[in-house]
């Protein structure tokens, strides 16, 4: 575990970690983010410089946050997350394993970097597992994106969105309940 990894680039203050914190082995905080309360990782998780993170938040083995990231409070970073620089996660977003956040239109292309930005989740929006969101996109609050889904476009609050590319489906209020989806048999065990 390395807390307060020292940056490289321009001089960066010092970590601030809030009280509480529970960090696993392999974990790295790079100097010159803010970090609340009540921050839990897994184990290899790394959050880079620059970045402002809620209380309350969970990042889970092997994920990555990158520097510049804003999170807000209580959200869940589930494994094998990566999280790119300059994205914004609002408070109690959930993220499955294995979401991948991108912020280069142009990898490699000097303009593209020039102008990189993540995307913004909204409060309270769901990501599926496997889920790859490219940058500039705005998903809103509420907002259910199905497993497997690729987000090239912004998605409305409230509503579920799948696909390659992910659109939306219906109101995430007209989701049937979780015993007519899954059984009420199979709930009861």
């Amino acid at each position: 575990m390395l807390v307060g990894y020292p940056v490289s680039r321009a001089s960066a203050e010092p970590l601030v970690l809030g009280a509480g914190a529970r960090l696993r082995s392999g974990t790295v905080l790079y100097d010159g983010s803010t970090i609340g309360r009540g921050l839990q990782t897994g184990h290899g998780v790394v959050i880079r410089e620059a970045c402002e993170v809620g209380d309350d938040v969970s990042v889970w083995t092997n994920s990555v946050i990158d520097y510049g990231c804003r999170i807000g409070d209580r959200v869940k970073i589930h494994c094998n997350c990566y999280v790119a620089q300059f994205s914004e996660l609002e408070d109690d977003v959930f993220l499955a394993p294995g979401v991948t956040i991108a912020n280069d239109l142009y990898p490699g292309d000097q303009r593209s970097a020039q102008l990189m930005a993540g995307p913004r989740i909204g409060a309270g929006a769901q990501i599926g597992v496997n889920v790859t969101i490219l940058p500039f996109v705005r998903i809103g609050a509420g907002a259910l994106i199905g497993a497997g889904s690729v987000v090239t476009r912004d998605i409305p609050a409230a509503v579920v969105a799948f696909g390659n590319p992910a659109v939306p489906r219906r109101a995430v209020a007209e989701l049937p309940d979780i015993d007519e989806r899954v059984g009420r048999e199979r709930c009861r065990d």
